[in-house]
């Protein structure tokens, strides 16, 4: 079984519907475990973190870069960088913002550093940009044109039940299947 961990920030309610986008593909895909751990949950949770095949990192993005509290569970990941606990784990990324570039691939690349400084391997999008959607005809995934990760724009003024839109969810499903995927495959060859 390949145990997928989800670890995010939300502010508004817009990224949390993204990272449970993103755990809804991961657990289609069969034999994966998902565990979904806010940043402020995670002192409960650094076990479920360890014990992860992949770890996929979620914010959103402020100012163009990680949210305060992702940054301070970034650093206080430290602790797990000295003793290389996430070395040769998967990593992926996604981010939201309240406009549609918003320099979330600013976010992402955060993302992607962290990851190499913990020695994981970074699993991207796998997507072209501008995908007809199969659950929305007539939108498109991946419609930001994103490689490095999922994003999603949420308008600020958007209750965090109707953003972000559908399309932007299914391309965190996208991702989340991805991770999965891909997390199965890495346990098989241990």
């Amino acid at each position: 079984m390949a145990k997928v961990a989800i670890v995010y920030h939300s502010g508004y309610g817009h990224t949390a519907r993204l990272a449970q986008a993103v755990a809804r593909g991961a657990e289609s895909v069969a034999g994966t475990h998902v565990t979904l751990v806010s940043v402020t949950d995670v002192e409960q949770h650094w076990a479920d973190l360890d014990a992860a095949d992949a770890i996929v990192f979620g914010a959103p993005t402020y100012m163009g870069s990680a949210s305060a509290p992702f940054k301070a569970f970034a650093d206080a990941s430290s602790k797990r960088w000295f003793v290389h606990a996430w070395k040769d784990k998967l990593a992926a990324g996604f981010s939201n913002s309240g406009s549609p570039a918003g320099d979330k691939l600013a976010t992402l690349q955060e993302f992607a550093v962290l990851a190499a400084q913990h020695g994981m391997i970074w699993v991207g999008l796998g997507l072209h940009p501008i995908v007809p959607s199969t659950k929305h005809p007539g939108e498109f995934v991946n419609r930001a044109g994103a490689f490095l990760g999922a994003t999603a724009q949420s308008p600020h003024s958007a209750p965090d039940h109707l953003a972000p839109p559908p399309v932007d969810l299914e391309t965190g499903e996208i991702l989340g299947a991805r991770v999965a995927n891909a997390a199965a495959r890495w346990v098989r060859g241990k």
